[in-house]
């Protein structure tokens, strides 16, 4: 199969948005929540992902040819992750996927791709199983356990505190977070004064806020996403619990400091944007950003971006659709993109430093940077 020059439009229907309707482009999978709980996420990872093609086919494509993204609503469930994977391998005949979407569904996806032998990256996925697939399988943002290891240094070296509450989302996001988080309190000699979960559906933290006050921690370590961390947060700066709250990539949105209002500020968070970057590449994504969607930028679509152009990146240096060779491509690409340094180790991981943010005026701005490549190794086997 060769790849040749397409036209770039929209077509929408049955779930399905796709870049053109010309066979012969570079089609990419994608696989997004466009409704349900994840809806807000899913569009922000879209429009990120769909800013990356626009400045690819803007710039010439690959080689010449234009890319098209497949695109189906997964809405961040496993039972619909598995077909739409099989659809996009079968059907529409994808040379690689990236996931923008959650760890459940992309889990689900990330085995459907590797036995197939279809290059998949997940945009900001974060349970280690995903890449535990087999080695089709790539990831451009951090692993769970190591964005705990980098909160619980956070805590213990940068804000020099002690005694944490730990607050956990029982779902593959926030139990990876808390393992990781363990192993860094042991480092740190972090003092876990409790641990309390909680359901995805809740919204409401009064028994939780209550033990927390009752508990006097230094720091709560919270995990979350911003429409469950927005009302936790909300609630403990009302019952007058005063003390730092750490989140991470989950609460990074705007989303979250307008649903927790004036709550938010100080919240401090592990991510992988930094909004007063210097970098090139991190102005521009979130000035191109913000201008082409009207949203403030946030993680999930600086991932998407990341995975869109690491992509293409491979596609270039492959010079083929050989689903093989742009795997290996992958594997040895090393690219800055909006969300830093990338590269990845045998095992897909990603490795870069861990960007942390706060919430200022409400607004997320630069707090730190977590860079210290022993204790952010990704797994590697």
């Amino acid at each position: 199969m060769t790849l040749r020059n397409g036209i770039l439009g929209t077509v929408i229907g049955m779930g399905l948005v796709v870049a053109s309707a010309h066979a012969d482009n570079i089609k990419i999978g994608f696989n997004v929540p466009l409704t349900g709980f994840a809806a807000a996420d899913g569009l922000s990872a879209r429009n990120g992902a769909e800013l990356a093609l626009e400045q690819i086919n803007s710039s010439g494509g690959i080689n010449g040819d234009m890319l098209e993204l497949v695109v189906y609503d997964d809405q961040a469930s496993p039972k619909e992750a598995v077909p739409i994977a099989q659809k996009l391998i079968e059907k529409d005949n994808v040379i690689a996927a990236v996931s923008g979407s959650y760890s459940g569904s992309t889990r689900a996806a990330a085995g459907i791709f590797q036995e197939s032998g279809v290059p998949y990256i997940s945009a900001y996925a974060i349970h280690p199983d995903i890449t535990r697939a087999g080695d089709y399988v790539f990831r451009t943002s951090f692993v769970g356990e190591v964005q705990g290891r980098a909160g619980a240094k956070l805590i213990g070296e940068t804000l020099g505190l002690k005694k944490v509450a730990v607050v956990t989302l029982k779902n593959d996001f926030g139990q990876s977070l808390a393992a990781g988080f363990k192993e860094g309190a042991e480092i740190f000699g972090l003092e876990i004064v409790a641990e309390y979960e909680y359901s995805i559906k809740d919204r409401q933290f009064g028994p939780i806020v209550s033990k927390i006050r009752a508990d006097k921690p230094d720091v709560i370590y919270a995990s979350g996403y911003f429409f469950t961390a927005g009302p936790l947060v909300s609630q403990l700066r009302a019952a007058g619990i005063d003390v730092p709250v750490i989140g991470q990539e989950g609460y990074d949105s705007q989303k979250f400091i307008d649903i927790a209002g004036a709550a938010s500020e100080g919240t401090i968070i592990t991510t992988s944007l930094d909004r007063d970057s210097s970098a090139a590449e991190t102005q521009d994504f979130i000035a191109s950003f913000e201008e082409s969607s009207g949203q403030k930028a946030d993680m999930v679509a600086a991932s998407a971006h990341t995975a869109i152009k690491v992509l293409a990146a491979a596609l270039q240096s492959a010079g083929t659709s050989d689903r093989k060779a742009i795997r290996d491509a992958i594997a040895t690409t090393k690219l800055t993109a909006s969300t830093g340094d990338i590269s990845f180790n045998d095992l897909g991981e990603v490795q870069k430093s861990v960007q942390v943010q706060v919430v200022k005026d409400g607004q997320w701005r630069h707090h730190s940077v977590i860079d210290d490549p022993k204790l952010l190794a990704p797994p590697s086997e």
